[in-house]
């Protein structure tokens, strides 16, 4: 009995050992596999794990290239500036460090966290921007708190510095950090979360010749994340520089000119298409977006009822008034009708039952006083007679209802109507009625400054019109320039010859627009000794009727345009001026003769032919003084001398000096000249000289 369960509890320790055995195996075999899979498979990743904790790749910042203006003289700069970055560490806690960080660093921190969560898809190895230009008090406390804060690191790189005042802001633009809806833009495919991109102007436009690219810089660290060590630099290569084709000097004319006034100012070569100046009013300081905008200015310029982030020169679509006339001119003569038009202007005309007004009673009328009268009589007429598909066809030939294709983001196309257009936006048929308010540039017809700018310009260079440019072509590459057309399409290089015998008329009645003039639109800015031509403008914002129901404020008042060119005929220099709600259109008129003038005076600067200035004219004054009478002889005493004299004189004085005039006699007027008669007299003169009070 007993040899029988001895039997047994040997047969059960043997399966016991066995269960023993396999189970060992099995774990060995998985401790193996484990082993493989950690050696083997996941050597390399591992590898790259360790080498992120002993290395750290650190961005090195290319800088971006410069703005030169078409003499060579520096725009827009670079300054040297520091971010701080924060570097997600393998195994620490970053989230816990949030609220130390935010206030060593001035920063909210529920956008702190934020700016975590946007990057939070990023690879783990890539550097968060938290802050940008930092101070050096903050870069003291990223210093000072190394050991608590080894992921914030500071990252040297230069900022933009633009021009003060706005100088500019709409033509250059300006750069910030790139947003998630560009990220999502294929044109943004190729930049990262935090990069730099320009978001206006030529900023925009060339951002990527400007931005250069970017280098980084291997650095080793020790366990704690601090720096012991390089190991490679990959430099970074800067943007490439440009040469903007504007005139710094007539900008700040431009500029100047226009002041704090609601509006914009375009100035052009017509021979080749260069941008001399751009303004556009109100403006903004791009040096605000440099860094960061605060959302309390960014809310200001968005609410704006001035919109001055808007770049008027070429957003603006406006009715452009009394400028169409021009390009109805051009009809009206091509078409052979305005030849032997000869009307009689009593105010205004209104043939389908609406009375449309004339500003003046001009009396007998035809094409050669036509455009210097701005006689809206007679262009209702001739409008009535060109039907509005003949007036559309000229109109769209030369580049209303259509983008010029300048180099800059946000051009508007402005608009051009016809019986078609009508037909298809409205379902409806278009009146004879509506033409008369085309025909003066008013009704649904929209230009811009930039359009009229490049249609005046191209019908006094005898329909030569050309495609406007802010930077010079030969500095592009000849792919980027390429793409550059195709992504700016308009209306760009166009000849649409016009009769010789047309186009003197057109330009012969725009010089006479800015001469002295009974019912000449801009007589009153006439410039001595410069060929000036031109045509003013004045587009309603609402009808005679509504007007009278208003209060009549300001934004009641009409928008005012004036285009004007020098030389008159076969033009250098082209001006196109908008002024909003600005009531008189001789105003507009003023402001471009202003930039024509400093244009002028610059050119002949330059070639050393400048105007010699008159001599003023001599003044008028007269004097009285006294002069002890002669003694009677050497030893004369008081008592015997003759008495004192009184003397009177009438003299021309210039420049100081007496040069002419007449005294009681010859030899007195010779003695005042020597005494205290003549010092008083050059002493008035000088007071009364032009320069100086009441002669200005």
């Amino acid at each position: 009995m007993f040899s029988s369960m001895g039997n047994r509890d040997e047969k059960l320790s043997s399966v016991k050992l066995a269960v023993v055995q396999y189970g060992i195996l099995l774990m060995m075999l998985a401790l193996a596999a484990g082993l493989w899979r950690l050696q083997v498979l996941g050597a390399e990743n591992f590898r790259l794990l360790a080498e992120q904790n002993r290395i750290r790749k650190e961005p090195v910042m290319a800088a971006r290239g410069k703005l030169f203006d078409r003499e060579g003289r520096l725009l827009v700069d670079n300054y040297p500036s520091a971010s701080c970055f924060l570097v997600r560490e393998q195994g620490r806690n970053v989230d816990a460090d949030l609220p130390l960080i935010a206030k060593g660093l001035s920063l909210d921190l529920e956008q702190l966290r934020a700016t975590l969560r946007r990057y939070r898809a990023a690879p783990g190895y890539q550097p968060i921007p938290i802050k940008q230009d930092i101070s050096d008090d903050e870069r003291a406390f990223i210093e000072s708190h190394r050991n608590e804060l080894p992921e914030l690191e500071t990252v040297d790189e230069e900022r933009r510095l633009y021009p003060r005042d706005g100088f500019a802001a709409h033509l250059i633009g300006y750069v910030g950090e790139v947003s998630e809806e560009d990220l999502n833009n294929p044109r943004f495919a190729a930049y990262e979360p935090g990069d730099v991109v320009g978001k206006a102007g030529v900023e925009e436009t060339y951002d990527e010749l400007l931005r250069g690219l970017d280098g980084s810089r291997d650095v080793i660290v020790d366990s704690h994340g601090r720096e012991v060590g390089y190991l490679r630099t990959q430099h970074a290569v800067p943007g490439q520089d440009l040469k903007l084709t504007i005139d710094n000097d007539l900008q700040r004319a431009a500029e100047l000119a226009l002041g704090g006034r609601n509006g914009a100012i375009v100035a052009m070569d017509p021979r080749n298409g260069d941008i001399l100046a751009m303004v556009s009013r109100p403006s903004f300081d791009p040096n605000d977006f440099a860094v960061r905008i605060n959302r309390t200015n960014w809310n200001k310029l968005i609410t704006d009822p001035d919109h001055p982030l808007m770049n008027k020169a070429l957003q603006a679509q406006l009715a452009p008034g009394s400028t169409f006339k021009i390009l109805m001119s051009v009809a009206g003569l091509q078409e052979g009708i305005a030849q032997d038009m000869k009307i009689n202007c009593a105010g205004g005309w209104g043939p389908y039952g609406f009375f449309h007004h004339c500003d003046e009673h001009h009396g007998a009328v035809n094409i050669h006083n036509a455009i210097p009268y701005s006689c809206d009589t007679f262009y209702y007429m001739l409008g009535d007679k060109l039907g509005i598909d003949r007036i559309a066809k000229y109109a769209t030939a030369f580049g209303y209802g259509e983008k010029t294709g300048i180099d800059l983001p946000g051009e508007q196309p402005g608009l051009m109507p016809s019986a078609q257009w009508k037909l298809k936006n409205y379902h409806a048929r278009w009146y004879p009625d509506e033409t008369l308010d085309v025909a003066i540039g008013q009704g649904a017809v929209e230009a811009t400054p930039i359009q009229l700018a490049r249609i005046i310009g191209g019908i006094a260079s005898g329909g030569h019109l050309v495609r406007p440019h802010v930077v010079f072509p030969d500095q592009l590459p000849a792919d980027f320039h390429k793409a550059l057309l195709e992504s700016f399409p308009g209306s760009g290089d166009v000849n649409f010859p016009i009769d010789p015998e047309n186009w003197s008329t057109i330009t012969d009645g725009m010089y006479e627009v800015t001469q002295p003039g009974l019912y000449h639109t801009a007589g009153g800015e006439h410039l001595d000794g410069i060929d000036f031509g031109g045509k003013t403008g004045t587009a309603q914002v609402m009808s005679h009727e509504a007007l009278g129901k208003t209060e009549k404020g300001k934004i009641t008042r009409p928008n005012v345009w004036f285009v004007g060119v020098t030389p008159s005929h076969s033009p250098e220099l082209v001006v196109a001026v908008l002024w909003q709600n600005g009531q008189f259109s001789w105003y507009p008129a003023r402001i471009g003769a202003k930039v024509v003038s400093a244009y002028v005076e610059k050119q002949r600067r330059l070639a050393n032919n400048l105007v010699p200035v008159k001599a003023p004219a001599p003044a008028e004054m007269s004097a009285v003084w006294t002069e002890p009478g002669p003694a009677a002889g050497a030893n004369s005493t008081r008592q015997n001398a003759l008495p004192v004299r009184l003397q009177t004189g009438h003299f021309l004085v210039q420049n100081g000096q007496i040069v002419g005039g007449k005294t009681t006699a010859q030899s007195a007027a010779l003695k005042a000249a020597r005494g205290a008669g003549h010092k008083a007299a050059t002493q008035l003169a000088a007071s009364l000289s032009p320069g100086t009070g009441r002669g200005q």
